[in-house]
């Protein structure tokens, strides 16, 4: 049978809310993940402190998104990069 990871339930706090997460990653992991998403809402409710909680939840995902597609682009172009290196034989 195939290796299959254990559900785990872990509590976390996103600005100032409980969260249970439910999933297969290991709780540090998941922490990390929380902690980054309270540190980028509240980098953004400095800036914008009349934003309501639904408004800043939503512009916290658009900027979370626009981080990760940027991020994605440059390591699509970093594996192009390297596959032309590889088949072309350079150093």
């Amino acid at each position: 049978m195939a290796d299959k990871k254990k559900k785990q339930r872990i509590t976390v706090s996103i600005y100032g809310q409980q969260y249970t997460v439910v999933g297969e990653e290991p709780p540090a992991y998941v922490k990390d993940v929380a902690h980054i998403v309270d540190q980028k809402m509240r980098e953004i409710k400095k800036v914008n402190p009349y934003l309501d909680t639904t408004r800043l939840a939503v512009l916290t995902a658009v900027n979370i998104v626009d981080d990760y597609m940027k991020l994605k682009q440059e390591n699509e172009m970093l594996s192009e990069k390297v596959n032309k290196d590889k088949s072309s034989g350079g150093d």
